[in-house]
């Protein structure tokens, strides 16, 4: 702190006012408050019906709770992002996202539009409705710190190379979660596909300007870690912004394509339905 600056919160009433002349300042890493006034609202959304409006920091996170039928639209502006996404029940944090149950439920390992989020209980927690993208990972989950301090020499959250693991544990906390309620992340944005040979080979970004858009079909506590894929060769930290936007939607319901798409996607969403049912959603 230089002379001057201590100079103008010596007093209580300096302080103050030094606080609220900040008060007008802004960050281009922020959530949009109320969500309405986001400058990079979509197009094709009217932003009074937003409900969360947020850019996320290259090596940041956020985390919301969003009600029922709501649509959140994840956006890739440089082709850099790499949205890791943990989804819970938020009306019982012990039904989380099942990476597993995700990929054996539509027999299929790789995330695009129509997939589902499934939990251990069978039900969908959130629909994958929609990707221009198509380079995802449902595989090799998030960065850890032990991962993060061999590439990279340092891990700390609040450091410039943090891993992905500690800044999902540190959203999970703010909603009384620990570390042993965190399960395995899908990632969005930078992909992933499996060799012949069984080895991974990270493919990176479909390109700058690519969305995905996850319906809730549950009350849901969303987790999001923006930070570089583990298998992301390049030697440096490398990880763009990422938007978020939500709006009220209608969740998945029958007479919908994706309903009655399989007979395994059907007893899922028809389990989804029977819990939101009973609680009146």
């Amino acid at each position: 702190m230089t002379p001057a600056d201590q100079h103008q919160t010596d007093t209580v009433l300096a302080a103050r006012d030094d606080a609220r002349a900040r008060a007008g300042q802004t960050s281009a890493w922020m959530p949009y408050l109320p969500a309405s006034s986001s400058p990079h609202c979509p197009v094709d959304v009217d932003p009074a019906t937003l409900t969360w409006a947020e850019t996320v920091a290259p090596g940041g996170y956020t985390h919301k709770i969003v009600a029922r039928g709501t649509r959140i639209r994840l956006e890739d502006p440089t082709g850099e992002a790499c949205a890791h996404v943990v989804v819970y029940n938020a009306l019982e944090t012990v039904e989380r996202l099942n990476v597993a149950d995700t990929q054996k439920i539509p027999w299929q390992a790789y995330l695009g539009a129509g997939h589902p989020l499934l939990s251990g209980d069978g039900r969908v927690l959130a629909t994958l409705a929609s990707d221009t993208s198509g380079h995802h990972d449902a595989f090799c989950g998030t960065s850890t710190e032990a991962w993060n301090r061999h590439k990279y020499g340092a891990a700390m959250p609040e450091g410039p190379t943090p891993a992905g693991s500690s800044l999902l544990l540190k959203a999970a906390v703010k909603h009384g979660l620990s570390a042993r309620d965190l399960p395995p992340s899908v990632s969005f944005f930078q992909g992933v596909r499996v060799d012949p040979d069984g080895d991974f080979s990270w493919t990176g970004s479909a390109g700058a300007g690519t969305s995905v858009e996850l319906l809730a079909e549950l009350p849901l506590l969303v987790l999001v870690a923006n930070v570089p894929h583990p298998l992301d060769p390049r030697p440096v930290y490398v990880v763009g912004p990422l938007r978020v936007h939500a709006w009220r939607s209608t969740p998945t319901g029958p007479g919908d394509e994706r309903f009655d798409a399989t007979p395994e996607l059907h007893r899922a969403y028809l389990n989804t339905l029977d819990y939101a049912e009973a609680r009146g959603l």
